[in-house]
């Protein structure tokens, strides 16, 4: 073999294999370890845990920054167990807009980003006992922006912790039963004409979770495009999940008494903490919506009423349509439990038998 045939088939193998990938700088993977001065932490101590995002690629990386204590922590960035049994985050859950550049951070070739978390501030601390903590996110633009092509749920994990804790107060309200269902709307730091505009956001919702349950309700072999285009492939297991999803959510959307509280300063449209139905918080961007449509007033509601968790207790796996798409084709499973799935779905914008 010549040497130049020698130096292509090597480049060409070293291509196949990953060893060598043209736009390695946007799709590097970072490497994240957790630390602990301490292995064993009083009721009146903070839990402090030191995270550390590190890029070990020659070149740059881009992380969405939701997935990362950049500026705070937005999301379950942490697997965390109690004696082997799964510990509650009691965080919020956000809807936001699919992600733009602006929402990554760019670590440069052996840059660091530390921070120091008290776990109490994000997770039920309240049980005395030996916890396990590990850092574990996914998504599917962990990373930047993913095509159809190569839509693939990405991962950044960590290390695990052993620490034994003592237990002390959640630093959140408990876990909160709804109220009388009466279908009330009650508002919080809300305008008149912020009032006005979420009633009549509740009332597309509700038409849209009733449209929705009909079409669901036509039966498991009468699923179209519209289905799975939203949710994937069918099996009689996720079909029923969804099912009981929006039967759950059109009962509270229409008759549970639900708080709208408009103080919300983020760029993003809503959120709720899945243990405090019925709560609903509105961000920013929420205002900017259209009543009805992609990305509307009314299916905001649809996306954070699935998120409570004695309705639907969905996750947020993806945002935006195109990546809610993509879920469906690639982890059926996994769009079944995503909030922006079942808003889109609701919403059928473009309409879709």
């Amino acid at each position: 073999m010549s040497q130049i045939r020698r130096v292509f088939f090597l480049f060409s193998l070293a291509v196949v294999i990953g060893t060598f990938t043209i736009g390695a700088v946007a799709r590097g993977t970072a490497n994240v370890s957790l630390s602990v001065d301490k292995q064993a932490f009083a009721s009146g101590e903070a839990v402090r845990v030191t995270v550390t995002i590190s890029n070990p690629e020659r070149g740059s990386i881009r992380l969405l920054k939701w997935y990362t204590p950049a500026d705070d922590v937005e999301e379950s960035l942490f697997r965390v167990t109690r004696d082997g049994v799964p510990v509650e985050f009691i965080g919020p859950h956000y809807k936001r807009p699919e992600p733009t550049d602006r929402d990554f951070i760019v670590l440069k070739s052996g840059e660091s980003l530390v921070r120091n978390i008290d776990l109490a501030d994000y997770h039920d601390l309240s049980v005395t006992g030996a916890y396990s903590v590990a850092y574990d996110v996914k998504s599917l633009d962990l990373y930047g922006k993913n095509d159809a092509a190569m839509a693939r749920v990405q991962d950044l994990n960590s290390n695990g912790l052993q620490v034994w804790i003592e237990g002390r107060a959640a630093k959140r309200p408990e876990a909160q039963a709804p109220s009388a269902v009466s279908g009330a709307s009650s508002y919080t730091k809300c305008t008149t004409t912020q009032q006005s505009q979420v009633a009549a956001a509740r009332n597309e919702a509700s038409t849209y979770a009733s449209d929705s349950l009909t079409y669901l309700m036509a039966g498991f072999d009468q699923q179209g495009l519209r289905y799975a285009t939203w949710f994937g492939a069918k099996t009689t297991t996720r079909y029923n999940k969804v099912s009981s999803n929006f039967t759950n959510i059109k009962g509270a959307m229409d008759t549970a008494s639900v708080n709208f509280n408009c103080g919300c300063k983020k760029q993003y449209y809503a959120y709720v903490y899945p243990n405090q139905p019925y709560n609903i918080y509105l961000c920013r961007i929420y205002w900017t919506a259209p009543l009805t449509g992609t990305d509307s007033k009314a299916g905001t509601l649809i996306h954070e009423m699935s998120h409570f968790t004695i309705v639907a207790g969905t996750d947020d796996w993806v945002y935006g349509q195109s990546g809610a798409r993509n879920l469906a084709t690639t982890n059926p499973d996994h769009a079944v439990d995503n909030a922006d799935s079942h808003e889109y779905f609701a919403e059928n914008t473009p309409f879709q038998p």
